[in-house]
């Protein structure tokens, strides 16, 4: 009998190119493939029903998360060897169709042989294994509704505070942070993400007393900065539970809690404008584009006339067919359920249309890179802490998705960016 990882690299040479991107290793023990390439770990046969019936990311995604497939050396060097297999599947592909499709060229021929061996391998096609439990799959209302926005949020946010501290370090900042040099090899990331606190500030020209309305607060970072330093009235909304409870003690820690009002409160229940400034820091992709108007014009109603936005967003890169975007299966499901990334131009658009003036923008993606990085770093440092303070799928879902977002803003596949816009001084849009 040959050993099970020389069968699985042979069905998999026709998927993942020649010569293998990757070593395999089978859940035997045996290895096959370049020596000096990271391996690709199948624990479990498991795994190959999973990218039987779902090629591509999700199934990927789902084997991983079930801890059925892993990585043996540098995470971000496996991913960027696997990315061709990754980004030319068709998500909604299933082996069966491929296989069917399978019989034109001798090349297709190769590929029905390939899947015939997986699925010897994998003692059959059998059911679809059962997603996960940390994937995403009930949900209930209209998209982007108020109550569906608190359940999407709460998916992402309201797995522990301890475990967001192991990961974002003593900052607690969940966003891109704004690094001495394009690399991050300057200063730490606490002083990348207090300079990035610090860009925002002074963009939005605070000065003492101003009234500051900072959506998406997350744990109170950007509303204890601007209270600190430039002598702000700060109120921060969020509408998940356990950031604002640990906001609320870090305000009063800090004693600067008639400074700073932390809320669990939806942008559009805010009613006690006009605000001097508002700042929006890595809130937006939740938003979706459904409601991105109803955001800007509630944005712009809050403020007074000649007040400051600064919107700080993730975008993804133009499509030649916009009506074609679709969400990314993984991110959807295990990550930001609901989320949606716009092009640049859309937000920029979408803002002035309102009536903003738009006076600045900044494109941020080559700090992104550095900022996940650091992250990856923390949270594999802590590894043994986070499984136990959350899932070990969980922390798996994290690792995935922050290695992976590191190589795609790296790549420009995705970029950041901040826009800062004034609302007319006469307080009405011309």
């Amino acid at each position: 009998m040959a050993r099970k990882a020389d069968r699985l690299a042979a069905a998999m040479t026709p998927v993942l190119g020649d010569p293998l991107p990757v070593r395999i290793r089978a859940w035997d023990g045996s290895e096959a493939g370049p020596p000096d390439a990271p391996a690709l770990v199948f624990r479990d046969r498991r795994a190959l029903r999973r990218l039987l019936w779902r090629p591509g990311k999700l199934g990927l995604a789902r084997a991983w998360v079930a801890g059925e497939l892993d990585v043996d050396g540098d995470l971000f060097d496996a991913l960027e060897r696997l990315a061709g297999f990754v980004d030319e599947h068709d998500a909604t592909r299933s082996w069966h169709r491929d296989a069917r499709r399978a019989l034109a060229t001798m090349r297709d021929r190769q590929t029905m042989s390939a899947l015939r061996e997986m699925v010897l391998l994998a003692g059959g096609p059998g059911f679809p294994p059962a997603p996960p439990p940390e994937e995403n799959r009930r949900r209930r209302g209209t998209r982007h509704s108020v109550r569906r926005d608190r359940a999407a949020i709460s998916h992402h946010y309201d797995v522990g505070n301890d475990f967001y501290a192991l990961l974002l370090g003593p900052s607690m900042v969940y966003s891109c942070a704004y690094w001495n040099g394009p690399d991050g090899g300057l200063g730490t990331l606490e002083d990348a993400q207090a300079a990035k606190l610090d860009l925002v500030c002074r963009k939005l020209d605070l000065r003492e007393g101003d009234r500051l309305l900072d959506v998406g607060c997350g744990w109170g970072s950007m509303a204890l900065h601007a209270a600190r330093h430039y002598g702000a009235r700060a109120v921060g909304v969020t509408i998940s539970a356990e950031q604002a409870a640990l906001a609320r003690e870090r305000v009063a820690h800090a004693g600067l809690s008639d400074r700073v009002d932390i809320r669990i409160q939806d942008y559009r229940e805010i009613t006690d404008g006009p605000y001097d400034a508002i700042c929006s820091i890595g809130m937006a992709e939740h938003v979706g584009s459904a409601r991105y108007r109803q955001y800007a014009e509630t944005l712009y109603g809050l403020l007074e006339p000649g007040g400051r936005l600064l919107n700080h967003q993730i975008s993804r890169r133009p499509m030649p067919d916009e009506k074609a975007y679709r969400l990314d299966e993984f991110i959807d499901r295990y990550v930001f359920p609901d989320g949606e990334l716009t092009p640049l131009g859309t937000t920029v658009k979408l803002i002035e249309d309102t009536g903003f003036e738009i006076r600045h923008v900044e494109a941020l993606r080559e700090h992104y890179g550095p900022t996940l990085r650091a992250w990856v770093r923390n949270l594999e440092t802590h590894w043994a802490e986070a499984i136990a303070l959350v899932t070990p799928g969980r922390a798996r879902v994290w690792r995935l998705y922050l290695a992976a977002s590191a190589l795609a803003f790296e790549r420009n596949r995705i970029g950041v960016d901040q826009v800062l816009a004034k609302r007319d001084a006469t307080g009405q849009p011309e």
